[in-house]
């Protein structure tokens, strides 16, 4: 049977991971492969350090150059995270002659048209399923098995670090706080979980969704998001009480102003299948034109989740299957965008709000007023019994459909009111 080298740059925990499948299966990968997907270098700069895999004699390096002077190697998986070294590795490995396959989302959503310009220039290709959703097969879906589709929406759980805070904070009300403690002691979260939890790595992965999907020319810096890293755990409760749970969602919606983008808390109706996500668990909701609802669940992290994505990758660009689709698709490309991003105040949906008010008659009139002002409609009104008059309490209010821009500025005017302290909660609802 054929032997195809491949190579592995970047040997921490994913690389390991792919190490273990390609080392100890390769008879199943081949069936899959149609020949055999030979491990001949794997590249980290630390050679010492312990991992779970033993790899035979002479494939560990530290240099670079025994991948890119080597021409016997086709297919390279470059598992660095990060910027920088990553996207020098990254043109190297193409100017050497490579495919490469990669689960670096934040490389790709920082320096995608430079990369991917650059390899079609070399008649090169990049895979990247990992680099959304961990093991959950997106990226190929929407690429390719729901290519005779226009795509009308997708409604993601794409960070599996922010979904295991919010599970936590639900059914143990923990604090925010308590909840990354026990994400980062059970490997989940890092040492600085800033870009899970501020909703970066989330918008990150819905540009990279958004392009594939739709043809949307989107830098992720320019997509609105709001993290989890505010969200009291009352809010949680509240949401419960409501019949809601709260979720970290990634969305990405046709309209008539273009196309939706955004990343927030989002209040999810129980019983739908993404508010019944939990965990560290990725899930995405997508609505193609003629397909209709299809949903995706999985782990979207983790070293043989990924792995599996990962070597999965290195099979369809070994076979050819990669080249052909990297031609078609012209992601990054210099083409005009399919589909204009529209304007965030435009976007539509029901609201909650929280406002932490005195208990003082009139009250409710003067914040429907303002509401009024602005067009929005109450669905329903929560507020607790106060113990006596003057008392701060929480006022909870569902809002039928309005836009983003009415809502935020129908909550700063309220907030200005002496009775309100500030600031208010607002999250959009999916029903």
């Amino acid at each position: 049977m054929q032997k195809i080298k491949v190579a592995i740059v970047g040997f921490g925990l994913i690389g390991s991971g792919v190490a273990r499948l390609l080392l100890e299966h390769k008879d199943r990968l081949a069936r899959h492969a149609g020949r055999i997907l030979w491990l001949e270098k794997a590249v980290d700069p630390d050679l010492t350090r312990s991992r779970n895999v033993d790899l035979p004699r002479g494939i560990l390096t530290d240099d670079l150059t025994e991948v890119t002077q080597n021409p016997e190697i086709k297919v390279v998986a470059q598992l660095i995270g990060g910027l920088e070294p990553a996207r020098t590795v990254m043109l190297a490995l193409l100017e050497s002659g490579k495919d490469v396959v990669t689960a670096n989302k934040a490389l790709l959503a920082e320096h995608g048209p430079e990369l991917f310009d650059r390899a079609r220039e070399l008649g090169r290709s990049i895979a990247f399923e990992a680099s959304v959703a961990g093991g959950v097969p997106i990226i190929n879906a929407i690429g390719q098995c729901l290519s005779g589709n226009q795509i009308e929406s997708l409604h993601g759980i794409l960070n599996g670090t922010s979904n295991f805070i919010l599970t936590q904070m639900e059914e143990r009300g923990a604090t925010f706080e308590d909840a990354v403690r026990d994400a980062q002691h059970r490997g989940y979260a890092e040492a600085d979980p800033t870009l899970d939890v501020d909703g970066t790595d989330a918008a990150q992965k819905l540009a990279i969704l958004a392009q594939l999907g739709f043809g949307a020319r989107v830098a992720w810096t320019d997509i609105p998001r709001r993290g989890i890293n505010s969200l009291d755990v009352a809010d949680v409760h509240f949401a419960r009480e409501l019949g809601y749970r709260i979720k970290q969602l990634a969305i990405a919606r046709l309209t008539g102003d273009g196309l939706e983008l955004h990343v927030s808390p989002t209040l999810v109706k129980m019983g739908m299948p993404l508010a019944e996500v939990r965990e560290a668990y990725n899930a995405i909701s997508v609505i193609g034109d003629a397909v209709g609802r299809v949903f995706f669940h999985g782990l979207g992290a983790g070293q043989m989740p990924t792995a599996s994505a990962v070597v999965a990758d290195m099979i369809d660009t070994a076979v050819g299957r990669t080249a052909i689709t990297f031609r078609t698709l012209e992601l990054w490309s210099r083409r005009k965008a399919r589909v204009n991003v529209g304007n965030y105040a435009n976007a539509s949906g029901r609201f909650y709000m929280r406002f932490n008010v005195k208990d003082h008659p009139g009250v409710m009139s003067q914040v429907a007023g303002v509401l009024g002002k602005h067009t929005i409609s109450i669905a329903s009104v929560l507020q607790h019994e106060a113990g006596g008059e003057g008392e701060e309490i929480p006022l909870l209010i569902m809002t039928h459909r309005t836009t983003e821009g009415a809502a935020s500025r129908a909550c700063q005017e309220i907030e200005a009111f002496e009775f309100v302290h500030a600031p208010s909660v607002r999250m959009w609802v999916r029903d």
